[in-house]
Order: C-alpha cells, then sequence, then structure tokens
C-alpha cells in the first residue's frame, strides 16, 4: 500500500498542469470550410483585433479584410460593434439588431470562443427587406411563373430603366426561343414592336407574329417610374381557356401589397386582393357589386363612365379623383387601366393606400392655420393692448379722485372690471399665439399636478371625481408653473363640461424615452425624451368633424353665453411657447384625452427652494428724478405722465425715438427712460442704443402689447426692465421704482 501511494503520489507530482499543456494551433482551413456554410457574413478576430478568419460572404459585403468593428461602415454602426466587441470580451457574447453598410443592413451577434477564450467570433446576417419589386420577381420565377407558362401567360418583371428583371419560360421561349437562354438585365424594348395601328409583337417573330395584349401593373407609387409587372397574352388565337388565364392572374394580383381589383366591362367587380378592400376599410366579402357604389352620388358617372370608356377603348390607363361613400371628406386617387386577352376581365382598377399621407397634409394644413390665426391675434392683442391701457389708466385715476360710496365710484369700478376682463382675453390671444410673457423654471410635472389639484377638486364639483397617477423616472421640463397650472385647469374645466351627469377626470404622468417617440413613428413629434402630461375624461367626446378645429380661437361647441373658445386656445399656445406638443384624441360617447409632451430639459437643474416666502408689503412708490416717457399713442403717453407725475417724478414726453434723441442733443438729461418697443419712425431699442452709444449707460423700462419673450432679441441691452401692456397707475409706478433702484 506505501508502494501503491508513493507511485500515485509521483505521477500526480510530474504531470503538467493544465495551464503548463501547449495547444496546437487552431486549424483555420476547418474553420473557414465551416464558415462557407452559412449564409451569414463569418469573421474571426483575436484580442488585438486582427482579422484571423473569414468567409466567403464577409470578404464580399466588408472589402477591406480588416475585423469588425474597424470595417468600412458609418459612425454609428461603428460605435455599435466597438460596444458589442467590449461586450463580448467581457460577458462572453453580445448582440446588435442593426448595423447600416452602404444600402444594407445586417443584425450582429459575437461571441467569444476559444480554449483560452482569446478569439472574438462575429455572424453578422444581411436583413433582408423583401420590397414589392423582389416580390414580383419572386413570383414569375417561382411556381405562379410556371404555372401561368404552361398556360400560356406571359409575365415579365420590368426596372425602372426598362430593362427585364425577371420572366417566365413563356416569355423567354417566345422572346428569343429558348427558355434557357438568360434575358435578364436587357432592354424590354428590345424584344418588341409596334405596327402603325399601335398593335404590339415580339420583334423575332416578325410579320407572321400575332399581336399580343399587355397588362401593365405599376410596382411604384410613382406610375413615372416604370418599374412594371407586365402580363401578355395573344390578341388572337388563345391557347388555353380564359378562365384558366384568369385565375392564374388573379392568384397573383392576390399576394402583391398593391389595392388591385378586376372588373368587367359593365363596371361588376370580378376579383379584388384584400390590400384593395384594406384600403377601403371593409372585408373582400363586403365589396358591392360595382365599384360605382363605394363612392359618393355625385362621383357615380364618373367612375361609371370611366369603366366603360377604358373597357371598350384602347389600352390606355389615367387616373380619377374619387370621394368614398364611407369617407366624403377625403380625396383619393382611381387608377384605371384597360386590359385585354382576360376572358371577362376589362378594367384594371388600382387603390393608393394614402390614408397616413393624407392624414399627414390635413395635419400640415391645420398647424399653417393656426400660425396664421396666430399672428392675426398677436396684431390684433398688441393694438388692443394700447386702448386698454388707456382705458384702466383713467379709470385708476378717476378712482383717486372718488372714495367708496360716491355715485360714480362703483360705476367707474364697473369700467375698470370689465376692462380687466378684456386685458384677460387678450392675454389668452396671446398664449393662443405664443406671444405672451413666460417665467419659465426648471421643475417636475407631478409637482405642478400636485399644487393645482386641490384647486381643481373644488372646480371640478361634488360630481365629477378626480384621479392622479404618476409615473416613475420623470425628467425634469422647462416651463412657467402658473401657464402650466392654467393648462391643468383649463382641461379639467373643458372635462367637466363634458360630463353633465357626473363622471372621472384622470391626470397621469409618464416618462416618454426616444424608443418610445421613434415608435409611434409620428411625423410631428421629434425623437426625444419627454415627460407626459395626459388629462382624460369620460365624458361626451367630441365629434369627428370638430376635433380638427378645437384649439382655433373662438371656436366652440358649447351654447351661446356659457363659453368663448378660447380655453384650449390657451391650452395650445402655451404648451407651444413651452417647446411641447399636444395631441387629442375623442369618440362621441367613449370621452377624450389631452396628450401633453414637454421635452425633458437637458442642463443643471437648479436645487429646489426651501426657503419660505415673504408676505406682500405695500412699496413706498414715492419717488423723485427726472423721467422721459417715449410713446407713440397719445392716450397712454398722458396716462403714464399723470400717473408719474403724482409719485412726485418730473417728467417729460416724446412720440418716438427721434424726438427723444432730439432732446438729449440740447443738453438735457434723465434718469430713467421709459419707451415703447414698436414705434414709428425709430423704434425703441435703436433709440436706446444711439442713446447708450453717445451719453453713455442710460436707465431703461421698455413697455409693450408684445411678450417679452418675443421681442427678448430685438430688447437684449443691459440693464433693461420690461412692463408688459396694458399696465395700471400702481403698476407703472412699481416698475419705475424698480428700475430706478437699479445699480
Amino acid at each position: 500500500m506505501v508502494a501503491a501511494w508513493g507511485l500515485v503520489d509521483y505521477v500526480r507530482r510530474t504531470r503538467p498542469k493544465a495551464d503548463d499543456v501547449e495547444l496546437s494551433p487552431p486549424d483555420w482551413s476547418i474553420t473557414h470550410a465551416t464558415a462557407q456554410l452559412s449564409n451569414a457574413a463569418i469573421a474571426v478576430s483575436d484580442r488585438a483585433g486582427r482579422l484571423v478568419c473569414a468567409n466567403d460572404h464577409f470578404t464580399k459585403a466588408f472589402a477591406g479584410l480588416k475585423a469588425p468593428p474597424d470595417l468600412i461602415v458609418d459612425d454609428a454602426s461603428r460605435d455599435l460593434l466597438v460596444a458589442a466587441g467590449r461586450a463580448a470580451w467581457r460577458d462572453g457574447n453580445a448582440q446588435i439588431d442593426s448595423i447600416t453598410k452602404d444600402d444594407r443592413q445586417f443584425s450582429v451577434k459575437v461571441a467569444r470562443a476559444g480554449t483560452a477564450d482569446e478569439y472574438l467570433l462575429w455572424r453578422l446576417a444581411p436583413i433582408e427587406r423583401l420590397d414589392i419589386e423582389s416580390r414580383a420577381i419572386e413570383l414569375i420565377s417561382g411556381r405562379i411563373g410556371r404555372a401561368m407558362a404552361q398556360s400560356g401567360i406571359m409575365a415579365v418583371s420590368l426596372a425602372n430603366d426598362g430593362r427585364i428583371r425577371a420572366a417566365n419560360a413563356a416569355f423567354a421561349l417566345r422572346a428569343v426561343g429558348s427558355d434557357q437562354e438568360p434575358i435578364t438585365g436587357r432592354p424590354f424594348a428590345n424584344y418588341m414592336r409596334m405596327d402603325e395601328k399601335g398593335s404590339i409583337f415580339f420583334e423575332r417573330e416578325g410579320r407572321r407574329g400575332l399581336p399580343i395584349r399587355l397588362l401593365n401593373v405599376p410596382l411604384t407609387e410613382d406610375k413615372s417610374d416604370g418599374a412594371a409587372l407586365l402580363l401578355a397574352v395573344d390578341e388572337e388565337g388563345p391557347k388555353v381557356e380564359r378562365g384558366m388565364a384568369l385565375a392564374h392572374v388573379e392568384q397573383l394580383l392576390s399576394t402583391l401589397p398593391l389595392g388591385l381589383a378586376l372588373v368587367d366591362r359593365d363596371g361588376r367587380f370580378l376579383f379584388a386582393n384584400d390590400a384593395f378592400a384594406r384600403v377601403l376599410d371593409i372585408s373582400v366579402e363586403a365589396l358591392p357589386s360595382y365599384p360605382a357604389d363605394l363612392v359618393i352620388n355625385e362621383d357615380k358617372a364618373a367612375v361609371l363612365d370611366s369603366i366603360r370608356r377604358f373597357g371598350s377603348g384602347a389600352m390606355t390607363s389615367g387616373d380619377i379623383a374619387v370621394r368614398l361613400k364611407e369617407r366624403p371628406d377625403e380625396v383619393i386617387a382611381l387608377s384605371i387601366a384597360g386590359i385585354r386577352g382576360l376572358g371577362e376581365a376589362a378594367v384594371l382598377l388600382g387603390l393608393k393606400d394614402n390614408s397616413e399621407e393624407t392624414k399627414l397634409k390635413r395635419q400640415v394644413a391645420q398647424q399653417t392655420k393656426m400660425e396664421s390665426i396666430g399672428q392675426l391675434a398677436g396684431g390684433v392683442a398688441h393694438d388692443f393692448n394700447n386702448i386698454l391701457t388707456a382705458i384702466i389708466g383713467y379709470c385708476d385715476l378717476m378712482l383717486m379722485r372718488h372714495q367708496p360710496g360716491d355715485g360714480d365710484y362703483d360705476d367707474i369700478q364697473q369700467i375698470k372690471n370689465n376692462s380687466n376682463r378684456a386685458a384677460s382675453l387678450t392675454r389668452q390671444l396671446l398664449a393662443f399665439s405664443r406671444q405672451q410673457t413666460l417665467r419659465p423654471q426648471i421643475l417636475q410635472l407631478p409637482d405642478v399636478v400636485a399644487d393645482v389639484s386641490s384647486l381643481l377638486k373644488r372646480l371640478l364639483g361634488e360630481t365629477v371625481r378626480l384621479e392622479v397617477h404618476h409615473g416613475r423616472a420623470l425628467g425634469p421640463v422647462r416651463a412657467d408653473p402658473g401657464q402650466l397650472e392654467q393648462v391643468i385647469v383649463n382641461l379639467g374645466l373643458n372635462a367637466r363640461d363634458a360630463m353633465e351627469k357626473g363622471g372621472v377626470v384622470h391626470i397621469s404622468t409618464k416618462a416618454v424615452s426616444q424608443d418610445d417617440v421613434r415608435a409611434m413613428g409620428s411625423e410631428i413629434l421629434p425623437i426625444g425624451d419627454y415627460a407626459l402630461l395626459s388629462v382624460e375624461d369620460s365624458g361626451s367626446g367630441i365629434a369627428k368633424e370638430n376635433l380638427a378645429k378645437i384649439f382655433e380661437p373662438f371656436f366652440t361647441t358649447k351654447e351661446v353665453g356659457k363659453g368663448t373658445g378660447l380655453g384650449l386656445s390657451t391650452v395650445y399656445g402655451i404648451v407651444k411657447q413651452s417647446g411641447g406638443f399636444i395631441f387629442a384624441e375623442s369618440e362621441v360617447g367613449q370621452g377624450t384625452r389631452f396628450d401633453i409632451y414637454l421635452p425633458v430639459h437637458v442642463g443643471e437643474v437648479p436645487s429646489a427652494d426651501t426657503g419660505k416666502r415673504e408676505f406682500y408689503r405695500p412699496k413706498d412708490l414715492w419717488g423723485s428724478g427726472r423721467i422721459l416717457i417715449v410713446e407713440d399713442e397719445d392716450m397712454v403717453r398722458a396716462v403714464a405722465e399723470r400717473a408719474l407725475v403724482r409719485q412726485g417724478y418730473v417728467v417729460e414726453t416724446a412720440s418716438d425715438g427721434e424726438e427723444a434723441l432730439a432732446l438729449f442733443a440740447e443738453g438735457k438729461r434723465y434718469d430713467l427712460v421709459v419707451s415703447d418697443v414698436v414705434m414709428p419712425n425709430m423704434d425703441g431699442p435703436t433709440m436706446a442704443r444711439n442713446l447708450r452709444g453717445q451719453f453713455g449707460d442710460i436707465r431703461l423700462l421698455f413697455m409693450s402689447g408684445y411678450a417679452e419673450e418675443q421681442l427678448r432679441e430685438t430688447i437684449s441691452l443691459d440693464n433693461v426692465s420690461f412692463l408688459p401692456k396694458p399696465f395700471s397707475v400702481q403698476q407703472i409706478a412699481e416698475a419705475v421704482h424698480d428700475a430706478m433702484a437699479m445699480e
């Protein structure tokens, strides 16, 4: 036993360790032969990033004999390959959904391999995107093409340059005399000729040949592109029964994604594929007997006349614009082509599914209309603000001479209250036209919803229940919290009015990533990260014909006297001015949902303000100093002058910028210049630059009926204050007091 143990111990100590075993180098010829069996591009790289083995698919697709990630691809694909390589070395494997090389796309899988894990195995599989032209080639070259050839139907697929991409045996036999001779890539016109009557013959058959009939099916939406599927039969002396030929044609048309149908000379449907019915949003079984029954009454005669004309005349094609009975507001293009040699079939109809295109055009038109209305509303609001400034100012001055209880005091107060209501309407118009003054902050949507929830519950009443739900990981947004609260309140009040018998208003927030936006496929919403605010109700909903108009100013479905039509207009303007997007979805009887997408703020987020707010204390507005008021509106200039004189200032006035410069040129100096922004002859900012250039740093207070945001580039000067119109006597006194205190 001792001797046996000693022998075992000797063998164990003298046996080389696994790490000391010298491995034989891999036989790359075997690896290459194995990789050749795959249809994907296969490559093997070592830890130094060198290409040690690759199959032919790889070397053809990626020239240069370089290993991933050093392939000749775009920057985004190279970054993905680098990241995948690192992940594979670390985790053992990695995967990429898609990279782009020229006009091809590949899916990538990477695996760590080798006895000591010293290699990376790359598999790049091409992503085949089978388009309609490829589908046509596959059909002609496959079983359907052979069946058609046996029935005497010739089938050819043409590229956009008129060259043959594929042809079945029947066509090849007639064109060149042999179904074995390759004809792909050659011009189709080389095999055909046309006589003086317009009949088409095979060039090879000469004068003894029979004329043929061609059925032309465009393979692209642009018919002038040239790519087409051609079906041909003999015009005379058919070799097969027409019914069998028609059956093969129907089988071919049913597999194409184009909306196609065959109609006889009397205008009756003989066949329609699924794509044709899908455009009409019905099933094939639900199709009426006649195509004319699909359109409105005004278009029926045009459809019937076109079918008869194309069915009995020469083999031509054309388009007519029709409106469907189920969608009378939408115009679609109906393609009509005459065909021959298929028995009862005389006309080929084609419908293009342009619902997405029509929807996009409608959205662009609506956006353009909203922009035009916004510009008009902004201009009207600006002029109206000047008038309101004078009305409110004179009311304030009159109230200073009357005491509560006087006979005129209540009347003056009523004038002022109604003027303030008018000022509120102009602010809503400015909000819609995105010309209001905002005070944006970096904030979280859940915090804004929480702040306004208590107020909203009281406004909704006892019969409407408010539900709030917040998602996780919402990014911060940059918006005016007060205006954002107004958005929520306006949507909540609209929801309440839509639920006369009560219901539920559900407010939710959610994070929306770039991948989520990309999956939505929206033509309007740019790719990016958003915070989503949704307001949904269980009310009566909005009719489809009104849904596109709800954001227009003064449009309302409420009874006269119950709404101004500016609530949703204000919401639209605030969201747009905040850089966001708003969408509405509604069905009659099913409620309405508004989705507001606000872009996530990128940058440093300021810390939350945890300090206590001080109570408002009235300011002592009495002051002294010389002030120059520059204003082209006489009423506004007079109100501002009287308001500031009452506060102790010495005031002079000018009607425009040139007059103000003339006063300075006379040697007069002022402690503050209060100026309108938009004036004739010389505007306020131009005057201010001239003054500062000639007379040094002068304090400036701009006032305007336009929004500060809209004028920010125009008034981009240092030490400038801004006062929006309309303003009261108290407000201009406070603004001047603060501007005089600036250093």
